[in-house]
C-alpha cells in the first residue's frame, strides 16, 4: 500500500461519513413536511416488519402534509397505526384509501431541541472523519517503520491528510448550520 492509496482509501471513508451525516439530517424534523421522515416507520406486514415504503407510496400533498397511499386496501389500519405509535408525534388522518400526515407546527422548545440534535449529529460525524484521519496517519506511519517511505514523505502526507480533514470538516459545519436555520425558521 502506498500514501495515495492511503489517502483515497481515506478521503472515500469520509465521503461515506458525509453521506451517513446527510442520510441522518434528513430524518431530524423540521417545519417543514418531509417523505423521508417516514422512512424509519416498519408496519406488520403478513408476520413480518417491513418499511412502510415497500406497502405503501409516500409523498408530499403541500408543505405541510404527507400522503401515504397503501398497495393494497387492508394494509390502511396497520400503518396508520404505525405512524402513530412511532416517536414522531405524528396524528395520521384516513380520507378513505389515503392516509394524510399533517405536520404540526414546532414550539420554540421543540425547535432547539433539534438544533442540539443536529449538533449531537454534527459532531458525531467529525468524530467519525477525525478517527479516518489518525488511521491514516497511523497508516503512514507504518509505512514509514517498515522503510518504505521516507520521514519527508510522511510529513507532507500529514499535512495533505489534515487538508482533506479540514474541507471534510467544513462541509459537515455548513450542512449542520443549514439544517439548524431550516429548523429555526417558522
Amino acid at each position: 500500500m502506498t500514501i495515495a492509496d492511503i489517502k483515497k482509501n481515506a478521503e472515500g471513508k469520509m465521503e461515506q461519513s458525509i453521506a451517513a451525516f446527510k442520510n441522518s439530517l434528513s430524518r431530524i424534523r423540521t417545519g417543514r413536511a418531509n417523505p423521508q421522515l417516514l422512512d424509519t416507520i416498519h408496519v406488520e406486514y403478513y408476520g413480518s416488519m417491513v418499511p412502510l415504503s415497500q406497502v405503501a407510496n409516500v409523498s408530499l400533498l403541500d408543505a405541510r402534509t404527507i400522503s401515504v397511499q397503501p398497495w393494497e386496501k387492508n394494509m390502511g389500519a396497520k400503518i396508520e397505526k404505525a405512524i402513530r405509535e412511532s416517536d414522531l408525534g405524528l396524528n395520521p388522518a384516513s380520507m378513505g384509501d389515503l392516509i394524510r400526515v399533517p405536520m404540526p407546527p414546532m414550539s420554540e422548545e421543540r425547535r432547539k431541541e433539534m438544533t442540539k440534535l443536529v449538533r449531537n449529529e454534527a459532531e458525531g460525524a467529525k468524530v467519525a472523519v477525525r478517527n479516518l484521519r489518525r488511521d491514516a496517519n497511523e497508516g503512514v506511519k507504518k509505512l514509514v517503520k517498515d522503510k518504505l517511505v521516507s520521514e519527508d514523505d510522511q510529513k507532507r502526507s500529514e499535512a495533505d491528510v489534515q487538508k482533506i480533514t479540514d474541507k471534510f470538516i467544513a462541509e459537515i459545519d455548513a450542512l449542520a448550520a443549514a439544517k439548524e436555520q431550516e429548523i429555526m425558521a417558522i
